[in-house]
């Protein structure tokens, strides 16, 4: 195991002094500071502002968290898109419950999301696949996500299989991948402040609408 020298991290410290957030500030139903805030990482070209750590329990009742990209959003919920027969895809289909991440450290932001995972339509799934370039498509046939394979080549011995297979032709939707929307009950908003008295704004869902809180840091 190695060992940092004792002032490597704490050597790493932030000001977190850019903005703050308050209940004037914050609209009355999440979607739209989300919307603001991701708004707000792709014009200051943040690396990945799509991207969010998804978490699933595990078949073994423990948690089990990746890195998956946000592909849009709705009132039904975050969309990705992933292999149905992956590690998630089967810790979804054994329970539903999820939370997200998002994190845009250099905007001193954070978005955490707690919910229920649904599947999209097939037609979304079909229309998102059609967009993608090729090399995606053909990604998406050779991969068996998750599995255990004897090595890269294997990989690479199935990607001319597939290049083959779908020369000159539409490669269609693989009916082992589609779309999942992340549906939520919860969604905090954090906001870096100086001191640590970081702003937390938590939205939760109810039947008219959404309840605002804010939590203690």
């Amino acid at each position: 195991m190695m060992d940092f020298p004792p002032t490597t991290l704490r050597d790493l410290r932030v000001s977190y002094d850019l903005d703050s957030l308050t209940e004037d500030s914050a609209p009355a139903e999440p979607y739209a500071l989300f919307n603001a805030w991701l708004q707000d990482a792709l014009k200051h070209h943040l690396p990945e502002p799509n991207a969010m750590t998804l978490a699933t329990l595990g078949q073994d009742g423990g948690p089990s968290a990746r890195t998956v990209l946000l592909k849009g959003f709705d009132e039904q919920g975050f969309h990705f898109f992933t292999n149905y027969d992956s590690r998630k895809g089967h810790e979804i289909a054994a329970d539903a419950r999820a939370s997200a991440v998002f994190l845009w450290t250099q905007r001193h932001h954070q978005v955490s999301i707690r919910g229920t995972i649904t599947k999209l339509p097939r037609g979304e799934a079909e229309s998102y696949f059609a967009a993608r370039p090729r090399g995606h498509q053909i990604g998406a046939w050779v991969s068996e996500q998750s599995r255990v394979i004897p090595g890269r080549e294997w990989l690479e011995q199935r990607q001319i299989e597939m290049e083959q297979r779908f020369a000159d032709q539409d490669i269609p939707c693989p009916p082992h991948w589609g779309g999942y929307a992340l549906k939520p009950t919860e969604i905090e908003f954090w906001q870096g402040r100086v001191s640590r008295l970081h702003d937390r704004l938590r939205y939760t869902k109810i039947d008219s609408g959404w309840t605002l809180e804010r939590l203690s840091p």
